[in-house]
């Protein structure tokens, strides 16, 4: 009934076709920051775990990881270009300033595109009590002192593909299907308007 009515008025015909278009673009991503966690508090000197869980089909070959902090501005580049096939890293801090406004971020840097953010953590002096965490069966990256605008990656894992996250028509198939709707919607409202 409700149906009915909608298609019997002109004005609502652009809006259904772009409800319906618009489910025909997918959204597949699916990416998880495990560690750091909201409670983690990574000690200098100490080798930490960094883990994700990535979904089936997101697209994403490789990514990059950074880590920043909210009360200072620069980034710690940590590892750049990590397969999707890694499930987790060790990173070790060394003479990074103690603080509790730290985020680790996965991302591609070429696009500039963030896929996931982890938890807000706290870094600690060397000297501070706790317990170290056992790290994870990954390759270690360390990280030193402060950032710096001229601060390269840590650690650079493998060749992307060019930073194309698919080649080929996968990689484009939601922008193409997007524009489509966008510019049927617009010759439609423009068809609309004249008659």
């Amino acid at each position: 009934m409700l149906l009915s009515e909608c298609l019997r008025s002109w004005p609502s015909v652009p809006f259904i076709l772009v409800l319906l278009l618009s489910s025909l673009i997918s959204v597949d991503a699916y990416f998880v920051v495990n560690q750091p966690g909201s409670s983690t508090s990574w000690k200098n000197g100490s080798p930490y775990p960094v883990t994700w869980t990535l979904g089936l089909q997101d697209g994403i070959d490789t990514f990059d990881i950074e880590i920043t902090r909210l009360s200072r501005g620069g980034i710690y580049f940590v590892a750049k270009a990590l397969p999707i096939t890694m499930s987790s890293l060790n990173v070790v801090l060394e003479d990074v300033p103690a603080g509790d406004d730290y985020f680790l971020i996965c991302m591609n840097s070429t696009v500039g595109r963030t896929y996931s953010v982890s938890s807000r953590f706290s870094v600690t002096d060397a000297n501070a009590t706790g317990s170290n965490p056992s790290p994870a069966s990954a390759p270690t990256v360390t990280i030193s002192g402060t950032p710096g605008p001229l601060s390269h990656f840590a650690q650079t894992f493998g060749p992307s593909t060019n930073g194309v996250a698919r080649p080929g028509w996968p990689g484009i198939r939601n922008q193409v299907t997007a524009i489509t709707v966008a510019v049927g919607a617009a010759l439609i409202g423009g068809v609309m308007v004249l008659y």
